[in-house]
């Protein structure tokens, strides 16, 4: 925390204490929901509330068991011994286990699609001699200001009519469809103190268009380009409403697990779940900000 000046007034300095105080509860009051997802995520009990024996700190109210039920259920045979045919019934039977490889298969492709699509028109509108520029940006980046449910809808009729609905392509294109706007806005960002003087600079040297993209546009906005695809990954990866309009019943990912979980029977196993994304998610915005403080010193700002 950066110290305040000698020449601060108490006044200033007790609304300096008082703002960082209000900016604590703030945080407390959203993260507070998070705080109790993962101690119950551990409770030895199939219950979503805290025992007696976990409030006490009694070892015996903790348990992984719902961490193993991760990778047990649904498998044909879990009680057999841990070996490699064990494994091999978890990575083909276990049903978290299948909804985890769907959502990382169709995060994955959809973050290619959103990343190569996004950075092309973020390109494209960084340029100012592009004519409606203002009118373009709001239509692309629409599919995060509209509301959801409409945009699934819309997705669902619109696949409905042209076979894509309740398949893989669809669900990816679907998902591409949210990811794109975070890669426009976050790589947009970066192209606003890009100095066009060195791909001018690299032109007038003889370097061809291709030659200049590839060896000076890029590697100044890359750090935007991945924290782009990052953002367009976790929207996919948590997207559970265009799922339910678009997939299959068989088509199972983890946020849709996680619903058809709360909907037909209550485990704690949803909360295991839900602990690691919240571990993954983390680390995902921990890269994110390396990321955005690489890009701001590669632009000779300082990162705040």
């Amino acid at each position: 925390m950066a110290k305040l000046p000698a020449y601060t007034s108490t006044g200033e300095r007790i609304w300096h204490y008082t703002y960082l105080f209000i900016c604590g509860l703030i945080f407390l009051f959203l993260v507070a929901p998070i705080l109790l997802v993962i101690p119950l995520s551990f409770n030895a009990e199939p219950y979503f509330t805290f025992t007696q024996k976990m409030l006490s700190f009694d070892p015996a109210g903790y348990s992984l068991r719902w961490y193993d039920n991760i990778l047990t259920f649904g498998m044909k045979n879990p009680d057999a011994e841990r070996n490699v045919y064990w494994w091999i019934d978890v990575f083909f039977n276990a049903q978290w286990i299948h909804a985890a490889k769907n959502s990382i298969i169709i995060g994955f492709s959809a973050t290619i699609l959103a990343t190569v699509l996004g950075t092309i028109a973020a390109l494209g509108l960084s340029r100012p001699e592009m004519p409606f520029r203002r009118a373009i940006m709001a239509l692309l980046i629409s599919p995060m200001i509209v509301p959801l449910i409409i945009t699934a809808t819309g997705l669902f009729f619109f696949y409905s009519r042209t076979g894509l609905a309740h398949t893989y392509p669809g669900i990816i294109m679907a998902h591409a469809t949210l990811g794109i706007p975070f890669v426009i806005i976050t790589v947009t960002a970066t192209l606003v103190g890009f100095d066009h003087s060195l791909t001018r600079a690299a032109l007038n040297l003889g370097a061809s268009q291709s030659t200049v993209f590839r060896r000076v546009t890029m590697p100044l906005i890359l750090p935007g380009v991945i924290s782009g695809a990052l953002f367009a990954f976790v929207t996919s990866f948590d997207e559970v409403v265009v799922v339910l309009f678009v997939a299959a019943f068989d088509q199972q990912t983890i946020p849709r697990q996680m619903w058809n979980g709360i909907r037909e029977q209550i485990s704690p196993t949803i909360l295991a779940v839900a602990t690691i994304l919240v571990c993954f998610s983390i680390l995902l915005l921990t890269t994110v900000e390396l990321l955005r403080r690489r890009s701001e010193r590669l632009r000779g700002i300082s990162p705040g």
